[in-house]
């Protein structure tokens, strides 16, 4: 049907007969020519519809509208001098047609097929095979299908073996909530939609598989943001018998991969480690953006004796004091400072303290540190005159993560982010963290994951010093992957679960299909689950996960080209033993 594609053409084609087919991307009449660009997933091509050459296809041309699918056959040439247009990979050429086909005519579009103008999320939903037809659409497109080969070549040359797992299993309590989907066969039951494969890949360790990955698709009922949506892809890997430090190699090297292949990207390797502390005290995040400065530093040792009682407090308490300087921020005004204040509330803090820099300290706590200690404050943040320091007090996470969002304000209220991608693994994250509701501890991130061999006593003497074989992979303040080192011994498990409340047998009660298959030796195993889809918005340049994904739902978990979710019908309910109430 064609010979060659919208983005085949150019001078070595100059003389030859060719058969193009694409839609019609825009028409223009000049002086009884006709110019039509003929647009398909390769490119753009003009034709030119003359009456001397072809009056009966000039005719047709008359007739086309936007987006008509054609067919064009016709002569290739070189364009006139002055009319070539360099932004075209086929800007040097153009076809005059001697015959065109409407292989099938369109409505007027409800969205402009043009990267120009873009149109509501709404409508772009809607019509979504309308908006995928922007090349910068099939762009995001056509790199997500790069990243997932690139992943696949990546695992495979090293000796991993793809294997997918089940989509309707048994409900196992993780960290999400998960879909439920009536059985029609065995009423009154139901099968769970997995938020992750992580039982299944397991098992596979204990069977011996040795390597596993998938790019597994995975569903969580839980509220949408612009980066996620209920439905997501995850690579999911797991290894036998290696070490943390050996897997870390492993994944950085597949995250470099494929970003040589997807952006000609070369990734300095090995990428930076954090420890959760050094994320945290530093940059106020256990996913911190590298890409600027700006780090916190701790003053609690100076200001703990100052007259500023909120200081006193939070010392006494065994908490925290932390400084942030804001380079030649003396220079904002009251409503600056309190949208900061603002960041630091919904943050979690009570207020934030401030200081402006001059010969002396001027703001909200000056008159609480003496010069001693302003001196001392100065020389910690290396502060000079004209800068603005920020303060919080409190509990480490607490007092670090606002500062943190304090942080990351500032660099975005004053254009502080360059361009670029800074990758870091974040590891030894605390095991366990302390339920004030339920007043006891609970697995950070999830239960099996293993501790630190040289914290194991700490188990039972205190858990929150206990730190876990756990691993972030964070790009440019996001967090693109996180797994662990497992546990793969009962007694460990029965060990971890008990610091929890739980037993064994408790857990086994769940978890039975897992712990059962550890009585028959399971391998030391570890592995991580890669978001793909923020994986490749990134690779975008996008925060949007949506813009990578084919047909995705708006925040409200509602896809308005199908109209999901539906009402029910009562033969539905009927067929699945179910009544609404």
């Amino acid at each position: 049907m064609r010979t060659h594609t919208c983005g085949d053409l150019n001078l070595h084609c100059v003389g030859k007969n060719v058969a193009l087919c694409g839609w019609m991307h825009v028409r223009r009449d000049h002086g009884g020519k006709i110019f039509i660009d003929l647009r398909d997933r390769y490119g753009i091509t003009q034709v030119v519809f003359d009456p001397s050459v072809s009056k009966k296809a000039h005719e047709q041309a008359e007739k086309i509208g936007r987006e008509f699918v054609l067919r064009i056959t016709g002569k290739v040439r070189v364009r006139p001098e002055g009319m070539k247009n360099s932004e075209l990979s086929t800007g040097e050429i153009e076809v005059v047609a001697e015959s065109v086909s409407v292989l099938a005519a369109s409505d007027t579009p409800r969205l402009d097929v043009d990267d120009r103008l873009v149109a509501g999320e709404d409508l772009r939903l809607k019509y979504r095979y309308l908006d995928l037809r922007r090349p910068a659409m099939q762009k995001n497109l056509i790199a997500r299908h790069k990243a997932a080969m690139a992943v696949r070549e990546y695992l495979s040359k090293n000796n991993f073996v793809e294997v997918e797992t089940p989509l309707f299993v048994k409900h196992t309590p993780g960290g999400a909530r998960v879909f439920k989907v009536a059985s029609r066969t065995h009423p009154g039951k139901f099968y769970s939609l997995p938020e992750s494969p992580q039982l299944y890949k397991q098992l596979l360790m204990v069977a011996g598989l040795d390597r596993y990955f998938q790019l597994a698709k995975c569903c969580r009922d839980e509220d949408l943001r612009a980066d996620r949506q209920v439905e997501f892809t995850q690579i999911d890997i797991e290894a036998s018998f290696i070490s943390q430090d050996e897997l870390l190699t492993l994944l950085e090297g597949l995250v470099a991969f494929v970003f040589y292949k997807v952006k000609g990207l070369k990734i300095a390797l090995p990428l930076p480690r954090l420890t959760f502390y050094e994320a945290m005290s530093r940059f106020g995040s256990d996913k911190p953006d590298l890409r600027f400065g700006m780090e916190l530093k701790e003053v609690t040792d100076v200001v703990k004796s100052c007259s500023f009682s909120i200081f006193r407090t939070a010392v006494e308490n065994k908490g925290v004091v932390f400084a942030l300087k804001i380079d030649k921020g003396a220079r904002y005004t009251r409503g600056d400072i309190e949208e900061l204040t603002k960041v630091a509330v919904d943050a979690g803090l009570p207020g934030l303290g401030w200081v402006k820099v001059g010969k002396t300290f001027e703001g909200s706590i000056a008159k609480y540190l003496d010069l001693h200690v302003q001196e001392d404050i100065k020389r910690i943040t290396q502060s000079s005159e004209g800068d603005l320091i920020c303060f919080s007090a409190g509990e480490f996470e607490l007092a670090c993560s606002a500062l943190g969002s304090v942080r990351l304000f500032v660099a975005k209220k004053e254009h502080l982010i360059p361009e670029g991608y800074a990758f870091c693994w974040v590891v030894d994250f605390p095991l366990f963290e302390w339920n004030k509701d339920e007043q006891k501890w609970q697995a950070r991130h999830h239960i099996f994951s293993h501790p630190r061999e040289e914290d194991l006593d700490l188990l039972e003497k205190d858990p929150s010093k206990v730190r876990g074989l756990l691993h972030d992979c964070v790009l440019n303040g996001v967090e693109i992957g996180g797994g662990s080192i497992r546990i793969n011994t009962r007694e460990l498990q029965a060990r971890v679960l008990k610091v929890t409340g739980m037993s064994l047998e408790d857990v086994e009660k769940t978890f039975d299909f897992l712990l059962e298959a550890f009585r028959y030796g399971a391998p030391p195993h570890g592995g991580i689950a890669f978001g793909f889809d923020r994986m490749c918005a990134l690779l975008q340049g996008t925060d949007d996960i949506r813009e990578v994904i084919a047909f995705p739902r708006t925040k409200a978990a509602e896809n308005p080209l199908d109209g999901s979710p539906q009402e029910w019908t009562e033969q539905w309910l009927k067929e699945l033993h179910l009544k609404l109430r």
